[in-house]
């Protein structure tokens, strides 16, 4: 994988094609594990999500639904403070078992405003599955119950990940350049 240029930055790789899928396939595993004689209801948050929550769903062998969200808080590749919902949620949770998608949790403030609606709504259960998780960018902790990859606070594209739009068909994982 050779660096990359994204509107005007430049990119390094950082995670391939083959350790994405592994580490999908492991949190799948453990995903059809904890609910194998339960049906969950995956809610996977737009935009970033979509290839991430296709290819876990495609692993998973329970019975299970998905629907999805749009929430946002970046402009550019910075967080804009502000979690925006462009989609709403049309689905009943009371007394199911929840389960979020999300591509990546930096600064947590998309999930802190987002989990209080959730859990209003009375789940039997409310856990999160996310792709990426940067700890040191984190402002609002929580606990992430299915975690594919801790990153360092550098910002990333690909694999449904984007800069300004532009970047998320790309299969692997680059991370900004010094």
């Amino acid at each position: 994988m050779a660096t990359i240029t994204v509107h005007d930055k430049n990119f390094e790789p950082y995670l391939s094609v083959e350790e994405i899928h592994s580490r999908i396939r492991f949190i799948a595993h453990q995903l059809n594990t904890d609910y194998i004689d339960k049906k969950p209801l995956f809610i996977a948050i737009l935009n970033g999500s979509f290839i991430f929550a296709a290819d876990l769903f495609k692993e998973l062998t329970i019975d299970a639904e998905i629907c999805f969200i749009k929430l946002a808080s970046y402009k550019g590749s910075k967080s804009t403070g502000h979690v925006i919902t462009a989609i709403g949620l049309d689905m009943d949770l009371f007394g199911r078992d929840v389960v979020i998608l999300e591509d990546i949790v930096d600064t947590g403030k998309t999930l802190h405003e987002f989990l209080p609606q959730l859990r209003h709504q009375q789940p039997s259960s409310l856990k999160i599955v996310a792709l990426l998780h940067k700890p040191d960018a984190t402002v609002f902790p929580m606990h992430i119950d299915y975690l594919g990859f801790s990153i360092p606070d550098k910002f990333v594209v690909g694999y449904g990940l984007d800069y300004d739009g532009l970047g998320r068909n790309i299969p692997e994982i680059y991370r900004l350049t010094e």
